[in-house]
This record gives structure tokens, sequence and C-alpha cells, in this order.
């Protein structure tokens, strides 16, 4: 072979080399990016090419599917009580994807998760078509019916906890959308997409105001601050005068004090009756006592500051971890840079309610084959101890004096022990917009608490001295409290 064609050959033989090192590549080193990638058509093909499986309540299925004609995608999801139930299930749409448990659940809806491979081995062995499992939630139908029921057309939040277990018994958000609307590929679903983006609503219908959406707590936050002090052992007798002067000036301040609402007797009151009132400068004060420090220590056992994932992903509520002295006053009672989401003082609540251990909150309790066989069963997990049983006891005492004859007394529940806490959260610059109204709750039998709320309401409609958690928060937790109860 003379010199100008063997240079070719070898040129050819690289060329060659270089293609076979590239498939390879791709087949075995890129093969489940290009496979899972979002712009391959064909994964979203296949996620609709089957009917997926069903997301249960109660051991009923809240979802399910329809076949679907002039396209390559066969079926489509859909969806029953859409509206109520869509901060849980979130959406499955052939347009523009998944969300919430549609989406951190997909593959064992689709049938695709690995651990659901004797299943359809044995399907396409029998000529089966391929089916999705199921996933089966820890929600209660009841509860989250009153707790949707309860918001009706204000726009707000309900979550709801097993405190024993971390349960979460109901999630609602309002106001909210209906799934089925885009869960196709017509025109007509695209339009409904468009009109529920925040800038064609700006009600937000498609935020999940229970997971992702964080609000300053206000005064429900007063009961971190007293679980603080009591860990602390700046007090041990709740019922013992705190040093608590009236009116409270901010430290490092120039003379600016931390005002009571509505008159309230402060002075030297006890831990009980600061919380029974809720009195601004009593848990301002032990809050700028204990010191930052511990303030943010306290907070972030009962989960401050760290994002959940329930499996679905849930925002982190905010305790700051860079404050002085007067900005942890003000974040002790709820305000400066504190927020959470109602699922974290549903957290809170429900931690004191089980004698101080906080359970990590969950919603699916198990995942099941077509064929109805366990593919895998969650168990209830210790997430944390934010404070003893013997202080959380006394707590416990604080809140339900709250309901007894406090702020909360619409949270009553006949023949029930309830405790709670009210909050009245400032909004907008200089409070210029009307507050958030809270309530954190939980309803005890003798068999325990099997259940811990927290409501917040954003009420356009109401007058600014209307609004409290007392008289808008308060009768929604006590329907769901009650739901569970009943069931």
């Amino acid at each position: 072979m003379n010199k100008p064609l063997r240079r070719v050959a070898i040129f050819c033989g690289l060329l060659v080399l270089a293609l076979l090192i590239r498939v390879n590549y791709i087949q075995f080193v890129q093969a489940d990016e290009l496979k899972n990638d979002t712009k391959n058509r064909r994964v979203t093909i296949n996620q609709y090419a089957t009917p997926r499986g069903d997301i249960l309540v109660d051991g009923k299925a809240i979802t399910g599917h329809t076949e679907t004609t002039g396209s390559d995608f066969k079926y489509k999801a859909t969806f029953k009580d859409g509206k109520m139930w869509a901060p849980v299930t979130g959406f499955a749409s052939q347009a523009f994807g998944t969300t919430l448990l549609q989406g951190v659940e997909d593959k064992i809806l689709t049938g695709d998760d690995d651990r659901l491979f004797f299943t359809r081995t044995v399907d396409v062995l029998s000529g089966k078509q391929k089916q999705g499992g199921d996933v089966v939630t820890t929600l209660s139908g009841a509860a989250q019916k009153a707790a949707f029921k309860g918001l009706g057309n204000k726009k707000g939040a309900v979550a709801a906890i097993n405190p024993k277990t971390g349960a979460i018994l109901a999630l609602a958000s309002t106001p909210s959308y209906d799934p089925s609307s885009f869960a196709g590929n017509s025109l007509k679903d695209k339009e409904s997409w468009v009109s529920l983006q925040k800038e064609n609503d700006p009600d937000e219908p498609m935020l999940n105001r229970a997971l992702r959406q964080t609000y300053p707590p206000g005064s429900t936050f007063k009961v971190v601050t007293a679980a603080a002090a009591l860990q602390d052992g700046l007090y041990d007798d709740i019922d013992e005068p705190t040093d608590s002067e009236v009116p409270y000036i901010l430290p490092d301040t120039n003379n600016q004090e931390l005002k009571n609402e509505g008159g309230i007797a402060c002075k030297n009151v006890s831990l009980r009756e600061a919380l029974r009132v809720s009195c601004n400068s009593v848990f301002g004060k032990l809050g700028a006592t204990l010191g930052r420090d511990k303030m943010v220590e306290e907070a972030e056992k009962f989960g401050f500051n760290e994002e959940q994932f329930v499996p679905v992903r849930v925002a982190a509520s905010n305790f700051s971890t860079k404050m002085d002295r007067p900005q942890t006053a003000l974040s002790s009672i709820g305000q400066f840079e504190t927020a959470a989401t109602p699922l974290q003082m549903a957290m809170v609540a429900a931690a004191i309610a089980n004698d101080g251990k906080l359970m990590k909150p969950y919603m699916v309790s198990e995942l099941r084959a077509s064929n109805n066989k366990l593919v895998d069963r969650i168990k209830p997990e210790e997430l944390s101890q934010p404070l003893s049983s013997d202080n959380a006891q006394k707590l416990q005492q604080m809140m339900e004096t709250v309901v007894q004859s406090g702020t909360g007394t619409r949270a009553q529940i006949p023949g029930v022990t309830v405790g709670g806490k009210t909050g009245t959260a400032q909004h907008g610059v200089d409070n210029s917009e009307k507050p958030y109204a809270w309530f954190i709750s939980y309803a005890k039998t003798d068999n325990g608490s099997p259940v811990a709320v927290a409501v917040v309401v954003e009420d356009a409609s109401a007058n600014r001295g209307d609004i409290s958690g007392g008289g808008f928060a308060a009768p929604i937790a006590k329907s769901v409290m009650e739901a569970v109860l009943n069931k």
C-alpha cells in the first residue's frame, strides 16, 4: 500500500474508533440521562402510554385515568374533587409535566419504578397491559373536607398532623385549581393553564400555601419562645410572676416600646396568663433575655431553617440567625423576619401535644403494585425533641388555658381537651395591609392527642378590627379537629 492510501486507511480507522467510543459512551454512560431528559418526547409518551396508578385516601382513589384521542399520548390523568385535593396530588399534565405526589411518585404511578420489575415481568408473560402502581396516603378525607370547606372563599391554608406518628391528615390551600382542567394536551388545556398563572390570576390558585408559602406567624410563635424559656430554666412554675415591665423598652434602642394590643394587663404576669391574653411585652423580653443563639437553637429543634420532605418538598421556615437584641425580641413574638409555613406551625403544635417529641411529617404510608402487592411501607420516625416531657405538659396547660378562657375560646369542643394559640401577624410595610389570622391547636382525648392543626387566613374582605386568629382561624381548626375525632 502506498503512503497516501495508508494515511487514508489510518484516518478512516481513527474515525471508526471514535464513532465506536462515542456510541458506547452514549449507550452506557449517558443512557439514563438521555432517557430521562425532559426534552425527550419519548419519555413523555411513555408516561402516558399506559393507565397511571392511583393516589388513595381512606382506601379510595382520588385520581383516575381516561383514554384520549387525536394524540400520541394514549391516557391522561383525571382527578376527583380536584380543587380540594390539588395541594396533595399536584397535577399530571401531558403538556406541563407533574408536581407534588404526581411528580415525586411518578415512577410508581407509571409502573416504571425498578421495584415493580417483577410485577411488570409477570404482566408481560401473562399478556396483560402494563399498569401503574398506587400511592396510599395518610390523609383523612373527613379532615380535608372540613379544612377546605372551612376556608371557603377565603385565601389561606390548613395543615393537620397526627402528633403520635407525624402522619399528615389534611393539607388544604385556597383558592385552588382543578388539575383535570389541563391534564391533556389540547388547546383548551393550554388556555386553562395560562389562565391560572400568577400574571393572569393575582390570587395565585396554583400556589400551595400549606407547603410552599411562608407567613409571619405572629403570636402563635410565642409557644416556641415559651418552650425555650422553660427548657432554659428561666422560669419553672408557669404560674409564678414573671419579671415583666410595662411598657417594655426594646434593648439597645432609643426608648422604642414593644406594645401590647388592646390594653391588656401584662406587668409581671405569669407565663400562663401571658399566653392566655398574648402579651407581646412578656414574650419579647423572654426572647431578648434568652438571646439569639438559644432562640435559634429552640426554633431549629421545631424544624425551622430547614426544608422538609414529606415526600413532597416543603419550603424552609425562617428564624433569623443574624439578629441584634431588639430584633431577637421582635422575632420571639413572630415578627421581624420570622416566617413559617402552615405545616411548620402544625409541627410546633404536634410536638407540644406529643409530650415534647416531634415526629417527622409524612403523607405517604404505602406504595403498592397494580396487583395490590406491597412495594414499600413508610414507618413513623422521630425528628427531634424540642422540649422535655415535663415542660411539654406545662406548655399544654398554658395552651389549654388559652382555649378555656383566653383568646381561643372558639376552638372549644365539648368533652374534649383542646389546647391552642391565636395569632394576628402584621403584614405589609409599617403594617399597612390587613394582617394574617393564625390559629394552632391540638385535641386531646383519654388515648392521647390524635390531631394537631395550623390554620392561616388571608381575608381581604374583612375589616382590620375584625381580623383575629380567634375569630377567623379557630373555628376552622375546630372543624378539622372534630372531623378527626368523629371519624
